[in-house]
């Protein structure tokens, strides 16, 4: 790195300059940004490239080590970032594709159930569960909230939480008919997504 510009504004960013921050995105914002929209064809994923990179860049400024240039660093960093983002949205895209695949062969394989009919039977055995029973469940799936969080608002431990959880896939599991089995974990994963 040659230019002396470069290394005073990386020193002052290691120091924690706020106003050496506030330089670094107004000076290569725009450039950038046309960089990133040329990758992504997209403004709003442009966007957030950028914020990912300068957010990342201020959370790393004590470990930042140039060998080129400050501007090479950050066009490299966007590409970097483009490149995380486009892996993540194909392996979304993956887990999306295996999910709507397997909704598809549930209901196919059942022409004769319509799927409002096989989610109102497994909303009708849900609620026919012991009350402690659904409510930790429906928190649990409906509500997304963790176990811990389901012992903090009931007052109960998490062991009661986890026995409570599998009762209710373990009763569901007896209760449904094969042809509803596969639509309820679809709709109600044994694990939750992180």
């Amino acid at each position: 790195m040659n230019n002396e510009k470069d290394i005073f504004l990386i020193e002052r960013l290691k120091n924690g300059e706020e106003e050496a921050f506030i330089y670094l995105v107004d000076h290569y914002n725009r450039r950038l940004y046309g960089y990133a929209l040329t990758l992504t064809n997209n403004h709003a994923l442009a966007e957030d490239i950028l914020q990912n990179v300068f957010l990342r860049t201020w959370e790393q400024r004590k470990k930042i080590s140039i060998t080129a240039s400050l501007q090479n660093y950050l066009f490299k960093s966007v590409h970097n970032e483009f490149i995380n983002q486009y892996k993540k949205k194909r392996s979304t895209m993956v887990l999306e594709q295996k999910y709507f695949n397997a909704l598809e062969k549930a209901t196919a394989a059942h022409d004769d159930i319509s799927l409002e009919g096989v989610i109102s039977k497994i909303k009708r055995e849900i609620e026919n569960l012991p009350p402690k029973c659904k409510e930790v469940f429906l928190l649990s799936r409906n509500e997304g909230l963790t176990n811990l969080e389901i012992a903090h608002h009931l007052n109960v431990s998490i062991k009661t939480v986890e026995a409570q959880i599998t009762k209710a896939f373990s009763t569901l599991r007896k209760e449904l008919a094969t042809e509803y089995k596969s639509m309820f974990f679809i709709l109600y994963p044994m694990t939750k997504p992180n």
